[in-house]
Formats: C-alpha cells, sequence, structure tokens
C-alpha cells in the first residue's frame, strides 16, 4: 500500500517577537505569509517581552507541545524597590519601598535561594487556569486568586550589571539589574523578580525580557517578521524548516529500516533501542524522534517500559 502523507507538512520557524505583540499576533501574521490556518507556537511570551518565538505551520504544528516542554534561556532587567499587580512593569504599582541599602553579599545569598530545583508560585496575571478561567482573567474582573506552588528548575540565574541610585517615574530610589536565566518549562521570569525582590525585603519586578532560547533554537537565527513579510511579498512566501530537520534539531534520534517505520507508522509498540543506540537520549521519558530509511519523519515516541509509545506519527502506510 502506498504511503500516506499530510498535504501541508509545513514546516518551522524562529520569530523574534517585537514588543507590543502577543504570541497570537504572531502566530495571526504568519497565518497570512504561510497562506494557511494551521499555525501554532511553542510557549507564549508576554506583550512586553521580545525574542525567541519558535512557530509551526502544517503537519510541524504537532512537534510544538513537546517543543514548549524544553528548557528556555532570558535575558532580562529586574527593577528592586517597587512591586506591581503584574509583577511587570505594564502593571500598576502596589508597593514603593525603595532599594538603597542592598549589599552585595545579600543579593548573592537571594540569587542562590532561586536557584536549582525549586517552588514556584505562578504570576497571579498569568495564563494558569483556577476553576477553568485564567488567572489573569479573575485578576482583572477583582478576584482575588491564590495559585498553588508548583516545582520548577532554575539551572543558572546570574547578575551580569547592577545599576544603583536610579529613580523611579515616581521619585523612588531602585536598583535595576540586569540578569540572565536558564529554566525549564513552566518558569515565570517575572515571578523570580518578585521572588527576588520579596527575599530583600524590597519588592521586585521585571522591566525587561528578552528569550534568547527555545530548546535547541536561539536568537541568532530568529527573524523579524519584517524580513518574514519581505520574503512573503517576494511570492516565494517565508522560508521554514522543513519538518523533519525541526524534528532532528530538537529531539534525540532513533534511525529504523522500512519495515520498523511500517510498523511503527501503524502504532505497533517496538522495543525501543538502548539509549546509546538513539543518539543523545536523555534519562528519563522524553521525545525521540523516529526516521525512516529515506530520511523522512516516522513519528515521535517515548519509552514506556522498553516500548516505543507513540506521541505523534507523521508518515502512516
Amino acid at each position: 500500500m502506498a504511503r500516506k502523507k499530510d498535504q501541508d507538512p509545513g514546516g518551522l520557524v524562529v520569530v523574534d517577537k517585537p514588543a507590543g505583540f502577543t504570541s497570537h499576533d504572531v502566530v495571526a501574521k504568519l497565518r497570512g505569509m504561510a497562506r494557511t490556518r494551521r499555525v501554532g507556537h511553542a510557549g507564549t511570551l508576554d506583550p512586553m517581552a521580545t525574542g525567541v518565538l519558535v512557530i509551526g505551520t502544517g503537519k510541524t504544528t504537532r512537534l510544538l507541545g513537546h517543543l514548549a516542554l524544553t528548557e528556555k534561556e532570558y535575558v532580562a532587567t529586574v527593577r528592586l524597590g517597587q512591586s506591581t499587580v503584574t509583577d511587570d512593569a505594564e502593571g500598576e504599582v502596589t508597593a514603593a519601598r525603595g532599594a538603597s541599602g542592598i549589599t552585595g553579599e545579600a543579593l548573592e545569598a537571594a540569587v542562590g535561594k532561586l536557584t536549582g530545583r525549586i517552588r514556584q508560585v505562578p504570576s497571579k496575571v498569568s495564563a494558569v487556569k483556577v476553576d477553568g478561567k485564567r488567572s489573569y482573567q479573575r485578576v482583572r474582573e477583582g478576584e482575588e486568586v491564590e495559585l498553588a506552588a508548583r516545582d520548577i528548575t532554575v539551572s543558572a540565574f546570574d547578575v551580569h550589571e547592577v545599576r544603583r541610585g536610579e529613580r523611579a517615574e515616581d521619585g523612588t530610589e531602585v536598583t535595576d539589574l540586569v540578569v540572565s536565566v536558564v529554566c525549564s518549562s513552566g518558569t515565570y521570569v517575572r515571578a523570580l523578580a518578585r521572588d527576588l525582590g520579596e527575599s530583600l525585603g524590597t519588592g521586585g519586578h521585571l522591566t525587561a525580557l528578552r528569550r534568547t532560547r527555545v530548546g535547541p533554537y536561539r536568537l541568532e537565527e530568529a527573524r523579524s517578521l519584517e524580513a518574514l513579510q519581505n520574503e512573503t511579498d517576494s511570492g516565494a512566501g517565508p522560508a521554514l524548516l522543513p519538518l523533519a530537520d525541526a524534528a532532528a534539531a530538537a529531539f534525540p534520534r532513533w534511525d529504523v529500516d522500512a519495515e520498523q517505520a511500517r510498523m511503527l507508522g501503524n502504532g505497533v509498540q517496538l522495543r525501543m533501542p538502548a539509549p546509546e543506540s538513539a543518539q543523545g537520549r536523555a534519562e528519563g521519558p522524553v521525545p525521540v524522534a523516529v526516521f525512516g530509511p529515506e530520511g523522512e519523519l516516522v513519528a515521535l515516541v517515548e519509552d514506556r517500559q522498553g516500548r516505543a509509545k507513540s506521541l505523534a506519527v507523521f508518515v502512516q502506510q
């Protein structure tokens, strides 16, 4: 029987999201450029934030939910001395305690407490659902919201610059920190700013955020919406990373023969190879990209007690 292939395999593009755009705004732009409704993104960025937003079209959208679970990297500016309702500069200031007496030792200790495997309460103005409704919707309607803490991992939290003696618009003396953060999925960098300020007794919030990496995709390869629009206007459409290449860059690889590809494409749970046979395979349950003899992406699978459990099938027979 002939192999069935998706009529729109699509592809992936790394966008440098501009400030003032929601992630949905960027998706809407790409829908028009790629001339398809099937467009999605891996990991939301707030309107204030800029940087790496991974966009998929066509069948490549099926990779995005798994990409969203990978490690992320940011550069941010944290303002100590003021707290806001949103934990960032877009929200109303709720407290202005100032930040004139912070020592280097106290700052280092507070950052250390927010590094490693920690528990974090997400920002109240976030997309976390509370009884079926987004937390930010409840806050905007005047409700008091209490969110549960969750486990996150902050692999690195480094302070690169300390700007003391700054003045906020209301005259409060503040200290601005330029920091970099490497963290797991589900981490709120603005919540890190909030918690850092609370630990120091000053309050804190985020004034700038730029995402520089999502999994293997880095800012250096990101393209502006203007550049993508120019490609579209030239008649060629936005240049997309093909589905197979996108999977190969993001996930451990398992190459199979034609018979194994046929079986996996039909959902058969074959025995997984030993870890050293699946190139770059990480410890624990992690998606593995399966490639057939022609280099085609067959499926994403996960090791379930030594057998390949399909997460998404891309080529069926």
